[in-house]
């Protein structure tokens, strides 16, 4: 069985770098990395690894070498899953032959592909973002599929596939491009399938030199050049496109070229493309029931478990539809979470982002959590840079904002940026409204205050959660289960001494809810402790499991 290496460099017992867990490794190894930056170059030559982020979107992996690539692949056999790959002025990624993965990764170049393919048995990138680079993708003699990415800001080119390249870019998202989205030349059998190009300073798509891809339900929009050119020579079909805001003619075929160009059924042209477009074949619905059943195994929450089941049913509704080419109404995937601190918004919040992933709606899980300060600058134009840096930190997955109603008030400082970020935010809600899942979170009467600062940001939403206060019965349930995550139990009618404290415990707006189960937890472990260290001889490991009565009391007077 292939072993499982453990790369962090401020832990005992783990490899401090990716090169010495490559060393170590044997065939088919799966290197795990602790979050954090590494910037070591990494070159991988003949081996079969795996190169895994313990957490999506934490590892970033760069080259501080301008001659050197971020990971350089040759000849091996390597997965690459959830990993940050930059380098500043060579390619993220530089593959020449072997078999390559690219999973849930972003690669950032600068003055060279993002991610450069050569001679490749197989390369297949998924549900990757490409940005900055000459180019976005260049795939030659390698056979593979480009899917669910979204490739932007690129100085040329987005995607070139050329020279023997038989590639399928399917249900990806191009856009940004300083000359051409997607340039195929030499390019065998490659095809797009279901993809949204737009914004390129030259052509969507331009087929040149004997290619005869494939082009199908794409949506080419507002470019400078044509749609879609096809170069003498070239073949292929061209079918259920849409092409729209471009150049003339919108579909440009040059004398000599053999490509036919089918209306097909217009209903097909409804299909949502792109990075997030799904045809239901992609609902991982195993993952979806694991999911639903780790949120009814949630203490208290009925209300918001009904809401969240009733958003699922939805979402999973309409991308069975959307597979059928039936319309679809725009469904926003942002929520408001109104309730009190310690009541499980955070733990939600992660579960439902999970859950989009699961139904194919968000790329990655990833959770990005946010306050006030993250996003608030203090000076001019820097809120703008901050918001859009979580805003992006979070693209794929969910921007979780506690106690977001502070963006609407003043720090009683001078100068106040928080409605800044509130105007950032809603127009970034709106240019990505398919990237990103923003939940808002805080008290109940703030956050109603909070919707109206600004007129766009109520309808950005599509439903508000109430999380109620637990009952006293429910924090007794929650200390118990805390207690036994970290190998505690409760002594002798402890249970019915927290249901007494909890129930005469004063809820006002401090009230944190679970958050005053895990205090009196700790003050109660400190007085187990205290306790066991007068005995004067070793204590039993049942004396080490337990909590009494007297800890209790100890605590609740330790609190007063």
């Amino acid at each position: 069985m292939p072993r499982t290496l453990f790369v962090a460099p401020d832990q005992r017992g783990a490899l401090p770098t990716i090169r010495d867990a490559l060393e170590a490794a044997d065939e088919g190894a799966v290197i795990s990395i602790a979050p954090g930056d590494y910037p070591e170059p990494i070159t991988i030559t003949r081996q079969h690894v795996t190169l895994s982020a313990r957490e999506a979107g934490t590892v970033t992996i760069s080259s501080p070498f301008p001659d050197q690539p971020a990971v350089s692949v040759t000849g091996a056999r390597v997965d690459l899953i959830g990993l940050r790959l930059e380098s500043a002025d060579h390619s993220a990624v530089r593959v020449r032959g072997g078999q390559v993965k690219i999973v849930e990764c972003t690669a950032t170049a600068g003055f060279a592909p993002a991610i450069d393919v050569a001679g490749a048995h197989r390369i297949e990138v998924r549900n990757t973002h490409v940005t900055g680079g000459q180019y976005g993708i260049v795939v030659e003699e390698s056979d593979g599929v480009i899917d669910r990415c979204e490739i932007r800001e690129i100085a040329d080119d987005g995607v070139i596939l050329r020279l023997g390249a038989r590639v399928m870019v399917q249900h990806t998202t191009i856009a940004g491009c300083g000359f051409r989205g997607v340039y195929m030349y030499q390019a065998g059998d490659s095809g797009l399938d279901r993809c949204d190009i737009s914004r390129t300073g030259d052509a969507g798509v331009a087929v040149a030199d004997q290619s005869s891809p494939v082009i199908s339900t794409c949506w080419v929009h507002d470019t400078q050049g044509v749609g879609i050119s096809v170069g003498r020579g070239c073949g292929g079909v061209i079918e259920d496109c849409r092409v729209e805001n471009t150049a003339v003619p919108g579909i440009h075929v040059a004398d000599g070229a053999r490509v036919e160009v089918r209306e097909g059924d217009p209903a097909r042209r409804k299909v949502p493309v792109g990075a997030v477009a799904t045809t239901g074949n992609h609902q991982d619905m195993d993952t979806v029931e694991k999911l639903l059943g780790e949120l009814d195994a949630m203490i208290g929450l009925g209300g918001v478990k009904a809401e969240v089941r009733g958003l699922i049913d939805e979402i999973q509704v309409n991308e069975w539809r959307r597979g059928e080419g039936l319309s679809v109404n725009s469904v926003s995937n942002h929520l408001v979470f109104t309730g009190a601190p310690g009541t499980g918004k955070t733990t939600v919040a992660r579960i439902y982002g999970q859950l989009l992933k699961a139904l194919g709606i968000l790329p990655n899980g990833r959770f990005k959590e946010v306050s006030r300060r993250d996003l608030v600058g203090q000076y001019i134009g820097h809120t703008a840079e901050k918001a859009a840096s979580a805003f992006e930190e979070a693209r794929g997955g969910v921007l979780f904002i506690d106690e977001a109603y502070t963006l609407s008030r003043s720090s009683g400082s001078g100068a106040d940026f928080g409605q800044e970020a509130i105007d950032t935010l809603v127009k970034l809600m709106e240019d990505h409204r398919d990237d990103v899942a923003v939940i808002v979170a805080g008290y109940t009467k703030e956050m109603t205050e909070f919707m109206d600062a600004n007129p766009g940001l109520a309808s950005r939403f599509n439903k508000t959660l109430e999380f109620e206060n637990y009952s006293p019965e429910e924090l007794v349930s929650i200390s118990v289960q805390m207690a036994h995550s970290n190998d505690y139990v409760l002594g002798e009618d402890l249970d019915l001494a927290l249901l007494e404290w909890f129930t005469q415990m004063e809820r006002d707006q401090n009230f944190g809810n679970a958050r005053e189960a895990r205090k009196l937890l700790e003050r109660m472990r400190k007085s187990q402790s205290t306790r066991l260290r007068s005995l004067g001889q070793r204590p039993s490991r049942d004396d080490l499991s337990t909590l009494t009565l007297d800890d209790l009391l100890e605590a609740v007077r330790g609190s007063g």
